[in-house]
């Protein structure tokens, strides 16, 4: 049966096209579309169905890219990724951790379309070039090429320093608490004097519109927040593969991502947007 294949294969199908697009609402839609066309096929033909099926979600995500591009142009303030809730099972895999972290799907929206897609579909799902070109439409020798750029563009932007696990969950655990009490000095403490806050509110919920430099700037707001909500409870949760926080604004929940590096938190993301928090409480499969 043709839903069989896709069924299987379908947890890795979602985490290539939520790479592809930073958006689990989008990478639903996409494999929607894939499905359609998967059951008109002849399946007697199909030789390796999940190669067959990875390429036929690559090219419905590269044309939902292009359209969300132009999209994005548009949007009011800054544009962060979708957060998802993932098991701490998913840390295990430390490369797929590290593809599906706020951070780098940050990193990959600065490619073009088809170098995100090559860097995807090689650097995570490790597909061979020929494969990427088929997928993509262009010839392997291209697709070199456009793997060499895209690995040396995510290389400058991303962060170099890998910590633990414990260190990343004991300096989270340490932020929300200080977030919680909205004590100053502490929250200035937990952050590198260079710290820099993105928030994503879409337009739809009260969210810095560009990114905010300097731990006394961020502390200070984020101390602000603290003073002027009616509750604020922190929990700390897995997503995207790492411990992250949720809480609640006036009954609104609100997802923070963080990067750590030498023990003090170096980069806040902030998510406000309603529409991007629809599944913070739905378990997502993600695999390789």
């Amino acid at each position: 049966m043709a839903e069989d294949a896709f069924v299987a294969h379908r947890s890795l199908l979602f985490t290539v096209a939520y790479e592809m697009l930073g958006s689990a609402a989008d990478a639903e839609d996409v494999l929607q579309e894939s499905w359609l066309r998967w059951a008109d096929v002849d399946q007697s033909q199909v030789r390796e169905p999940r190669a067959y099926l990875v390429r036929t979600v690559t090219r419905q995500a590269l044309n939902r890219l292009r359209t969300l591009s132009r999209r994005r142009e548009d949007y009011v303030g800054e544009w962060l990724p979708e957060p998802l809730l993932t098991s701490p099972d998913v840390a295990e895999d430390v490369e797929l951790a590290e593809s599906v972290s706020i951070a780098m799907l940050t990193v990959l929206e600065t490619l073009g379309p088809a170098e995100r897609a090559v860097f995807v579909l090689r650097e995570v799902f490790e597909l061979p070039y020929g494969e990427i070109a088929e997928a993509i439409g262009k010839s392997a020798a291209t697709v070199r090429q456009i793997a060499r750029r895209a690995r040396e563009h995510v290389a400058a932007r991303r962060p170099r320093v890998q910590v633990s696990r414990t260190e990343q969950q004991a300096v989270v655990e340490r932020f929300l608490a200080s977030l919680r009490t909205g004590q100053l000095q502490e929250l200035l403490e937990v952050m590198a004097p260079d710290v820099v806050l993105i928030a994503d509110g879409g337009g739809l919920a009260a969210a810095a519109l560009v990114p905010l430099h300097g731990a006394e700037l961020v502390a200070t707001v984020l101390a602000r927040a603290n003073q002027v909500v009616a509750a604020f409870e922190t929990t700390t949760v897995w997503l995207n593969g790492a411990p992250a926080g949720r809480f609640e604004i006036n009954g609104e929940p609100t997802a923070v991502s963080l990067v750590v590096e030498n023990e003090q938190v170096t980069r806040v993301y902030l998510m406000r947007n309603p529409q991007k928090l629809t599944r913070i409480d739905e378990l997502a499969e993600l695999a390789r």
